[in-house]
C-alpha cells in the first residue's frame, strides 16, 4: 500500500468520510489524541487498510472504530478481546487491534483480558485508562485510585486500584507498555512496537476525563490534567536509576516488559502439524 503524504491528509485518509464530525467525545478528550497516534503509527508501518481489524467493546473509547476506515467490530461490553480472539484464530494474517477502556477491559472484561495475555495471542490492545467510567455517568472503575471521588463513590473510593501493566505481565503478555496522551510521540512509538511484536501487546494509555474524574476530584480542565501527566510521568530508563522514595508521586512510562514467548496461533499450528491435520483458514 502506498503511503499518504504526512500531515492532515494522513488522518483523513484513515477516517470514514461520513463519520468524521461531529464525534461523541467531549472537547479535550484524550480519545482523539489516541486515535491520531494509532492512525499515524499504522501509516508509518505502511499497513494495508484491508488487513487491519479494529475491535472494541462499550464505552467512550470504544466508539473509536465507528470513525476508522478499517475492518471494524463494535461489540458488547467487556467482550472485545473475545471477539478479537475469534477473528485472529480464523484469519491469523490480519492485524488485529483492540480499543478498550479501563472499565471495559478490567472489570466486566477482566477475565478475557487475563486469558488473552495468558494465551499470548497476537492482538495489540490499546487500553485508554482515564480512571473512571466516562460514558455511563462517572462511576468508579477498577483503575480509580483509592480515596478518589466518583458518582458511586461520593465519600471516596474505598477499593484498591488495579495496575493493568502488572496484570498483563503476570498473565503472560509478550509486550507491555505505558504511555500518556500528553507524550504523543512516545505513544506512537509504543503503539508501533506493539503492532510489530508477535504475541499479546498492551499499550496502557493514561488519558484524561476532565468531564467526570477531573471535575469530581478538582483536577481541573483538560489542559491541567495533561500538565499533570507531564509532571508525574517518568520514563522507565530514568526510573530505574532512582531510589523508591523519588518515585512516590510518579508513574513509569515506556516499554516496561518484552519477551519472545510463542504466540497462540503458532502453538495451534504446531499442534496441527504434530497431528498431521491440514488447517482450514476462513475465507
Amino acid at each position: 500500500m502506498d503511503k499518504i503524504a504526512h500531515g492532515s491528509d494522513v488522518t483523513h485518509h484513515y477516517l470514514r468520510p461520513k463519520k468524521k464530525f461531529p464525534n461523541v467525545w467531549c472537547a479535550g478528550c484524550g480519545n482523539g489524541i489516541v486515535m491520531g497516534a494509532l492512525i499515524r503509527s499504522i501509516d508509518r508501518l505502511n499497513l494495508d487498510k484491508d488487513k487491519v481489524v479494529v475491535v472494541s467493546g462499550i464505552g467512550c473509547s470504544s466508539r473509536m472504530p465507528v470513525y476508522l476506515d478499517f475492518n471494524t467490530l463494535h461489540t458488547t461490553h467487556g467482550r472485545a478481546l473475545a471477539f478479537a480472539t475469534g477473528v485472529k484464530v480464523a484469519k491469523p494474517d490480519l492485524k488485529v487491534i483492540v480499543i478498550t477502556g479501563d472499565g471495559d477491559a478490567l472489570a466486566i472484561g477482566g477475565n478475557h483480558f487475563i486469558h488473552a495475555c495468558r494465551r499470548n495471542i497476537d492482538i495489540t490492545t490499546i487500553l485508554i485508562n482515564n480512571k473512571i467510567y466516562g460514558m455511563t455517568g462517572g462511576q468508579f472503575a477498577p483503575t480509580t485510585p483509592g480515596g478518589s471521588f466518583a458518582t458511586t463513590a461520593p465519600y471516596g473510593n474505598y477499593e484498591k486500584q488495579f495496575d493493568a501493566v502488572k496484570l498483563a505481565i503476570g498473565s503472560g503478555a509478550s509486550y507491555v507498555s505505558r504511555g500518556t496522551v500528553y507524550h504523543v510521540q512516545q505513544l506512537e512509538k509504543l503503539i508501533e512496537g506493539g503492532l510489530n511484536k508477535r504475541g499479546f501487546s498492551l499499550v496502557d494509555v493514561y488519558s484524561n476525563c476532565h468531564t467526570y474524574y477531573g471535575r469530581f476530584n478538582k483536577e481541573g480542565d483538560a489542559v491541567k490534567m495533561l500538565e499533570w501527566f507531564k509532571k508525574h510521568a517518568m520514563p522507565i530508563e530514568a526510573a530505574r536509576k532512582l531510589p523508591p522514595e523519588k518515585m512516590v508521586d510518579k508513574f513509569v512510562t515506556g516499554l516496561i516488559h518484552e519477551t519472545d514467548a510463542t504466540e497462540f496461533c503458532q502453538e495451534y499450528d504446531m499442534l496441527l502439524d504434530r497431528l498431521g491435520v491440514k488447517k482450514e483458514v476462513a475465507k
